[in-house]
């Protein structure tokens, strides 16, 4: 594959303690190879990382070259990765597999290189399949949505849309076996790298019933579905979809006031026999701004000002964003984060801190906190809950303009100058670090299937708070490097 040495693409000098950093310790596995790719993972992740596979006995190279066996990458938009690597070497790449981290980390946990699997690989999307084989997007899919790769590039969006809009309808009407159906029909064709053209193509896919292949073949056969345009025209879902986007209102609410021949927010606000909560009243004030998306300037400006907030109280605090935004995603409806300290008990008082800081700088907008519940002497838990006990704020800040690269998204003439943003945060003991950060990073149905992984294949409990092995009656700590090189 590689014709000649390509070093990876740096900004700055390289660090002098990086320089030969793959043989200061005993090589245990000389038939592996590792290149980490630093788009996208960044040169101080890429350098602890490296530190990581050394210390356990691996190779790893600091150019990409012939000698190499495992291209690792975070990048999870395979066609962009696999450009850059036809930049660096033309040829392709015999023998040589271009691999997600999930092979690393499961390489870490085991102390060896694990075997290749499918998941594991990141798939050249332009390469011709051998003739008479199955295209990727039909081979062998899991029905977890842990175990199948999902970028941003969605190519079956006008049939997920459809699905995603009778999902909403059930939710609507609390009928959750039907809405998580189509929930999970929807995940399936979003991890697929190439769009479907027929029914037929999808026989083997998991996770679609008769109704999700009905909506399917109604939208390959005439471009949509007439069950979801009639939807859209009905009253009742028009009314609840635009009940429950104001912060604060939920489909019971929505239910209620709809019951009660309210159809309009001027109808609302108006009827004297509504008592809008503090939530609610600052969902309608600032509705223009919190019904729109957040852009992910906006995301990394508001990650700066919580990191100045936490430090100017706490210097050691750690800030992560997650959510979304973590997973390459252009455009939000909130902004999450997690913050925790190096101590034990540091946590405890964190928030309230990060708050009162906020409150001082004159960004507070509104402040929902909910104080820890977390009690480690009642896990494992076995069953799972919506919400986890860690402390935590639901937040609506203003964020200024001139703190945001490129400007506001906002709406043409808006001279404001600035807009409110939700923002959530929560404040896991370090210990916990892992988990939280795993459960707050979604999505929401990679999160359920990671879970029910766990329990039917794995024999294992796992939440917000911990992973428990059922067959050993015990907990699973979470791998040491993670929270050790948390405050490197």
């Amino acid at each position: 594959m590689f014709q000649s040495a390509v070093a990876p693409r740096a900004r700055k000098r390289s660090r002098p303690a990086e320089a030969g950093v793959s043989r200061c310790n005993e090589v245990k596995f000389e038939d592996v190879r590792v290149f980490l790719v630093e788009r996208k993972m960044g040169r101080s992740r890429r350098s602890f990382l490296t530190q990581l596979a050394t210390s356990k006995g691996f190779i790893v190279e600091n150019v990409l070259s012939d000698k190499v066996t495992h291209v690792v990458s975070e990048d999870s938009q395979a066609a962009s990765l696999w450009k850059w690597l036809r930049e660096c070497a033309p040829a392709d790449p015999p023998g040589v597999h271009v691999l997600d981290i999930s092979w690393f980390t499961d390489s870490m946990r085991e102390g060896k290189p694990v075997a290749v699997e499918t998941r594991h690989l990141i798939q050249d999307a332009v390469a011709t399949p051998p003739e008479g084989s199955k295209p990727a997007s039909m081979a062998t899919v899991s029905q977890f949505a842990c175990q199948r790769r999902t970028t941003t590039e969605n190519s079956n969006k006008k049939i997920t849309d459809a699905f995603e809009v009778l999902a909403e309808n059930y939710e609507f009407n609390e009928m959750d076996g039907s809405c998580l159906a189509f929930r999970r029909a929807a995940s399936v064709l979003k991890s697929l790298p190439m769009a479907v053209r027929s029914l037929r193509e999808t026989q083997d896919l998991p996770c679609l019933g008769e109704h999700t292949k009905a909506v399917m073949e109604e939208v390959l056969r005439c471009g949509r579905s007439f069950e979801v345009e009639k939807l859209l025209s009905d009253e009742r879902y028009q009314t609840f979809k635009l009940f429950t986007s104001v912060f604060g209102v939920g489909p019971k609410t929505a239910d209620k006031w709809y019951r009660g021949g309210l159809r309009s927010f001027s109808e609302v606000l108006a009827d004297r026999s509504i008592h809008l909560n503090q939530m609610q009243q600052i969902g309608f004030l600032h509705y223009g701004d919190i019904s729109g998306v957040v852009s992910k300037a906006e995301a990394r400006s508001l990650r700066n000002i919580i990191d100045e907030a936490a430090r100017a109280t706490t210097p050691a605090a750690k800030v992560a964003l997650t959510g979304g935004f973590c997973r390459e995603k252009e455009f939000g409806h909130d902004v999450d984060f997690i913050v925790t300290t190096p101590e034990l008990g540091g946590e405890e008082t964190l928030l309230p801190k990060i708050i009162d800081e906020l409150k001082k700088q004159g960004m507070l907008l509104y402040c929902d906190y909910h104080p820890s519940t977390f009690d480690i002497n009642k896990l494992p838990s076995p069953k799972f809950e919506a919400m986890d006990h860690y402390a935590k704020c639901f937040l609506i800040l203003r964020l200024e303009g001139s703190r945001v690269e490129g400007g506001l998204h906002i709406a043409e003439g808006d001279n404001r100058g600035w807009r409110a943003v939700r923002v959530d945060l929560v404040s896991p003991p370090v210990d916990r670090y892992a988990f939280a950060l795993l459960g707050w990073s979604g999505s929401r149905q990679f999160e359920r299937d990671l879970r029910r992984f766990a329990r039917a294949k794995r024999g294992m409990l796992l939440d917000n708070h911990a992973l428990y092995d059922k067959n050993k009656a015990s907990s699973v700590p979470p791998l040491m490097e993670l929270y050790l090189g948390l405050f490197v």
